[in-house]
């Protein structure tokens, strides 16, 4: 069974179910507990647009590899295994990806499957932007990436396996570690990007509109993304992105 988790149109499209262990398991440790800060490194953000003209994949392509550079110096730090996704651009959305359908209605995700980032090169999440966003959707995809690396994810899916009725709980707690990770690179890059205290007002306000309406209760409310991401960004180390032991309030 495959199952995909909608963000906004960013999602993760999982080869299996996601989750926490049952009552009775030993307790979870967070795979990031006592592993330091991100070292801050230089990080140019490049244009979406020069002279007119789209560059969506480089930007991208420039962000993925200073997430690469960023990450593959913590977990060596760490003295932890690192593999570099694999990342593919596509014009438009296609009727199939990594093995699955393109999932409905999404832009950026992750296919756990085969460890592939995905980035269309079109679309509201990336076209005529100068904002933040487009940098803090790739960090986050990233993030389910580090998960699957860390065990983090494994430990989601036996989650849900063994609770099925807390699928959504863990969904969003899983969801919402990734979305405090984006902050901790955006923490870490933060200054070489040439950005402003009303660029970072600007990317909580765009986080707080991603939130879940009504309808799904997936990545939690727009409330609670924010303070995620702050965290993180706060922090600048991924062990403030303990979601797994964060109260329900926490994780809403």
């Amino acid at each position: 069974m495959r199952v995909r988790s909608a963000f906004l149109g960013l999602c993760v499209v999982a080869a299996a179910a996601v989750p926490v262990l049952p009552a009775h398991a030993a307790p979870y440790k967070d795979p990031f507990a006592g592993s330091g800060k991100l070292a801050r490194v230089v990080c140019p953000e490049p244009a979406i647009t020069y002279g007119g003209i789209p560059q969506t994949r480089e930007y991208l392509a420039t962000v993925v590899k200073c997430l690469d550079k960023s990450w593959k110096a913590h977990f060596a730090a760490d003295r932890r295994p690192f593999r570099k996704p694999a990342v593919r651009f596509y014009d438009e959305p296609e009727r199939r990806v990594c093995g699955v359908p393109w999932p409905e209605s999404a832009a950026a995700f992750y296919c756990t499957n085969r460890r592939v980032l995905v980035f269309p090169l079109t679309g509201d999440w990336i076209e005529n932007r100068t904002d933040l966003y487009p940098l803090k959707v790739a960090a986050h995809e990233y993030g389910h990436h580090l998960q699957s690396l860390t065990g983090a994810r494994r430990h989601y899916e036996a989650g849900v396996k063994a609770s099925p009725g807390r699928q959504a709980e863990l969904g969003r707690r899983y969801e919402l570690q990734t979305d405090c990770l984006s902050g901790v690179f955006l923490g870490a890059v933060w200054g070489s990007l040439e950005r402003t205290g009303d660029d970072w007002a600007a990317l909580l306000d765009a986080t707080r509109a991603s939130g879940d309406d009504g309808h799904r209760r997936s990545h939690g409310a727009g409330a609670t993304r924010v303070r995620w991401l702050k965290r993180g960004h706060h922090a600048v180390s991924p062990s403030a992105c303990d979601t797994w032991s964060a109260p329900p309030s926490a994780v809403s």
